[in-house]
């Protein structure tokens, strides 16, 4: 008689961070690629690699990792939906791997509670299928942050320092300033604490951050001769760095408008707020409990980091956008999840814990629910704006500006980009030409000055013909138009006829 064997298998666990990061990819699919054109930020970036657009004005505050990011889709196609499709499930795979990183730090049920908390926000989603630079260096910093930690374990090996060069890397290259504000901590902590005094740690973050600072370093010696000037061009740029308590504004616009500068908008919805004003108090707590579990590196670390990467946008200019602080955000997520996961262990009753599971994930959901909310407004706000620029490009082709041909004025960036035209300014902070360099090159080319309606045209072009452009709030003043004479003779100049 021959006995059976019964193989008795392990459960296999449920993949809740690649489930996060599935979800994530699907609510930017599903809520805002459909719905959302171009923004002025995005065209800017976009335009450096566009092979079919003039580049348009590159300040010195910005770095190029994300037009590098957005080249090899730009060099295949020039559809804006294509492009943002591949940048929404980039950002999710993204989203998993910088959170995959921290899995054997906090375990895989902390790990996806983190990526859900940060994935849910509305920035979060909003910003995921974007060309623009900060939930890039959020999650680059998750990643660089959780790197740190594993890299200062003697048996890490290789492996960890060649992952934390690489993101500090990736995050400097999105943006320079952030890169200094992240490698700071770490290299901090590197020399204060006895246990991360090691070589490998920070030889990784100082090579990371030569080889992600490298571009903007040379560019700054290419165009502004040298880092300082350029340094201080960005300061100019940004309305003056110095010291300003922007704290207020970031609240104020945490619900929108994209971009609040001025930043004299009121609060509106406070109630959903409230997550806001709770996250220095919940990070506190999770660094008093973690310093008496003495896991204080896995907490104290990313809750550092995150402070350092506020500094720049809560105390050093003077307005806001509710993207800036995504990389807080990311960092955030990690302290809080192992908060949560400590309170629920605390409760011991099974009656109870049941119930305080059940009170958490009601709140999760109305927290949630509430973000996708803000989410619709402000996708249907970014989509009314987007069809503006749209519009005002229509129009502008109908009165004769083809490529080659030059915009400038309000909202000449993204409005030239749609039209495929060059954009310049002779003032503000996107100043790149002066107004003689201008009217001499509507000379060559078909030119238009963009005007709010009610502010008349600027001073260069008060002698050229006025159109309105409808549902754009804009006037266009159209230079007139030179032409060449039969024959291949000189330039004749036309004026364009009113519709």
């Amino acid at each position: 008689m021959i006995a059976s064997r019964t193989v008795i298998r392990p459960p296999r666990r449920v993949p809740w961070p690649a489930l996060v990061a599935l979800a994530y990819a699907a609510a930017q699919l599903a809520l805002v690629v459909p719905h959302l054109g171009l923004g002025w930020d995005e065209t800017v970036y976009l335009s450096q690699v566009d092979p079919h657009r003039p580049a348009a004005y590159f300040s010195a505050p910005r770095s190029r990792g994300i037009s590098l990011l957005a080249a090899p889709v730009l060099a295949v196609t020039d559809s804006t939906t294509v492009l943002r499709v591949v940048l929404a499930l980039l950002s999710a795979a993204a989203l998993y791997a910088a959170y995959r990183v921290w899995q054997p730090l906090l375990g895989p049920g902390r790990t996806a509670l983190a990526a859900l908390l940060f994935a849910g926000l509305w920035t979060t989603v909003l910003y995921g299928p974007q060309a623009m630079p900060n939930l890039w260096v959020a999650l680059s910093a998750v990643a660089a942050v959780g790197w740190f930690l594993r890299a200062a374990h003697a048996p890490a090996g290789r492996r960890a320092p060649l992952g934390l060069g690489a993101t500090v890397a990736a995050a400097t290259c999105f943006r320079f300033s952030d890169g200094i504000w992240l490698a700071l901590p770490l290299l901090a902590a590197c020399a204060i604490v006895p246990a991360r005094r090691r070589p490998a740690p920070a030889l990784a973050v100082v090579g990371g951050f030569a080889v992600g600072a490298a571009e903007w370093v040379a560019e700054a010696y290419a165009r502004w001769g040298g880092v300082g000037a350029r340094l201080h061009l960005s300061s100019t740029t940004e309305g003056g760095m110095g010291t300003h308590w922007a704290g207020g504004m970031a609240w104020r616009s945490l619900n929108g408008p994209l971009l609040c500068r001025p930043c004299r908008v009121p609060l509106t919805h406070p109630e959903l707020t409230l997550w806001w004003l709770a996250l220095p108090a919940l990070a506190l707590i999770a660094c008093v409990l973690a310093w008496r579990a003495r896991r204080d590196a896995v907490v104290l670390l990313p809750i550092a980091c995150a402070a350092t990467l506020s500094v720049p946008y809560l105390l050093l200019i003077d307005y806001s956008a509710p993207r800036f602080l995504l990389p807080v955000y990311a960092l955030l997520s990690l302290p809080l999840a192992a908060l949560a996961a400590h309170c629920a262990q605390a409760i011991r009753p099974p009656r109870a814990r049941a119930l305080a599971a059940g009170l958490a994930a009601a709140l999760l959901a109305l927290h949630l629910s509430a973000q996708v909310a803000v989410l619709g407004h402000n996708t249907a706000d970014a989509r009314a704006t987007a069809d503006r620029y749209r519009t005002a490009a229509h129009d502008l082709r109908r009165l004769g500006l083809t490529p080659p041909c030059l915009v400038s004025g309000a909202h000449a960036p993204p409005i030239g980009y749609d039209a495929g035209c060059a954009s310049a300014n002779v003032g503000g902070n996107n100043r790149d030409t002066t107004a003689h360099a201008l009217l001499r090159r509507a000379t060559r080319e078909p030119a238009a000055a963009l005007a709010r309606t009610r502010s008349g045209p600027p001073p260069y072009a008060r002698t050229w013909a006025p159109h309105r452009l409808p549902g754009t709030g804009l006037t266009a003043y159209v230079s007139p138009t030179p032409t060449r004479a039969p024959g291949g003779g000189g330039a004749r100049v036309r004026s364009p006829s009113t519709p």
